[in-house]
């Protein structure tokens, strides 16, 4: 029944009975004025959504998409209007923050503000957020743990600095992926280390590549960045094979694990081997980099020891951010959101590989970023930018010599997806031969 419903709205917006700008009924509404159920028309307005047919805008409702804006293969003689805005940022890591601000989100905060103030706040964060995290990572992402396996931090990268700070010392070798993700390297060199560059591939980091002599060795298996690759099951044994042999820690950043469109959410490497691995993750990619807190996930005498190191420093995470995040925990608001969202990313992902049909991309199956293979990068994303687009390259990715040249565009941080298709046409255009 739903398949007749998404027929009948895609033929009505097609010839023009439905125009762009258009609002649509409430799924409530119309699944009454059709007398079908209402998942029937929640179902039909999804796949629509995933074709590019429908967007949403926060608090409003449901509309038709301009799908004129769509770019056609055969239609690239004349260069795309610049955008009208002061530009387009489709450079990746940011989130889109539009849904955000809903009655959960602010009574969250609002009751945050009347925690009790501590002189001295555990370093390794409020206990009731510590066991929220605890049960929020086994559920979504196959993470059996305690709580007294769980440290909270201010994000990932905060966390990968206080695990450095306390196991490794000046003039370690520490594996970085090549390309990866710079905020990890400035991080690592920042406390003296020696990066080695690992390479990577398709499927994420090439296990056999890496030397013995490294003390740890940084990844991202659930979505590689950039590149976007998902590292399979015999890499990962044999990850923590090498590991296991070498006396090496696995510092796993759980990039963009939340969101897959092919499958659900992967578990992560910590499940196959707690004793080796240290698990990170943040809020900054599935909220916003302002909450400021995130978490790492190691064995029990790890956390001791990080949260020790993290008191030497003076280190903390702000107590309002954790406590606003225990109650979105516990109150099921985060896991709403999160499921929200990835709907949300679904579609604008849908919006991305529509506009960029022909083209050679990579790294589509999860996250917010896709990567777009063409051998002029350099140029390609200048000639972006002198039209107001920003997005990024490989080339800045990498810490050794650049073997790849592609784009990096994030659908993150567009306002809309008629903005998120606008900007891509703009990258059509100029990333032609």
């Amino acid at each position: 029944m739903s398949v007749q419903v998404v027929r009948q709205l895609r033929a009505a917006m097609s010839d023009g009975r439905l125009v762009a700008g258009e609002r649509l009924p409430s799924s409530r509404a119309l699944a009454g004025a059709l007398k079908v159920s209402r998942t029937v028309v929640t179902e039909a307005y999804e796949q629509l959504y995933a074709e590019g047919w429908l967007e949403g805008r926060h608090g409003s409702g449901t509309f038709v998409s301009d799908v004129s804006a769509v770019p056609r293969p055969v239609e690239r003689a004349a260069a795309p209007a610049p955008p009208e805005r002061k530009g387009i940022d489709l450079r990746p890591g940011v989130p889109w923050v539009g849904a955000l601000d809903t009655p959960a989100w602010r009574r969250a905060w609002r009751l945050a503000a009347t925690v009790e103030r501590v002189n001295r706040p555990d370093p390794g964060g409020l206990p009731g957020l510590r066991a929220a995290l605890a049960e929020h990572v086994r559920r979504g992402r196959g993470v059996a743990c305690s709580a007294d396996r769980v440290l909270v931090t201010r994000g990932a990268t905060n966390g990968l600095d206080m695990l450095a700070a306390t196991v490794l010392r000046p003039g370690d070798r520490v594996g970085v992926e090549d390309p990866g993700y710079n905020g990890a390297k400035a991080v690592l060199a920042g406390r003296g280390l020696e990066l080695v560059p690992c390479p990577v591939d398709e499927h994420g980091l090439v296990v056999d590549a890496l030397p013995d002599d490294l003390r740890l060795v940084y990844t991202t298996p659930s979505h590689q960045y950039p590149l976007g690759g998902v590292l399979p099951v015999p890499r990962r044994q044999a990850l923590l094979a090498w590991a296991r042999r070498t006396g090496a820690l696995v510092a796993e950043d759980d990039y963009d694990g939340e969101f897959r469109y092919d499958v659900a959410p992967l578990p992560a490497l910590y499940g196959l081997d707690p004793e080796v691995v240290v698990y990170l993750g943040t809020t900054s990619k599935i909220l916003t980099s302002d909450v400021g807190v995130g978490w790492l996930v190691a064995r029990p005498d790890l956390v001791a020891a990080v949260a020790a190191r993290r008191r030497l420093l003076n280190d903390r995470t702000a107590v309002v951010p954790q406590e606003a995040m225990r109650l979105l925990l516990e109150r099921g608001d985060l896991d709403r959101y999160l499921r929200r969202m990835r709907a949300e990313y679904a579609r604008r992902r849908a919006v991305v590989a529509q506009a960029l049909a022909g083209l050679p991309l990579r790294g589509d199956t999860a996250g917010l970023h896709v990567v777009l293979a063409v051998p002029d990068a350099e140029r390609v994303a200048a000639e972006a930018a002198a039209n107001g687009v920003l997005v990024d390259t490989l080339t800045r990715h990498h810490a050794g010599p650049c073997t790849m040249s592609g784009l990096v565009i994030g659908y993150g941080s567009a306002a809309t997806h008629s903005e998120l298709r606008a900007g891509c046409a703009v990258i059509r255009h100029v990333a032609r031969p």
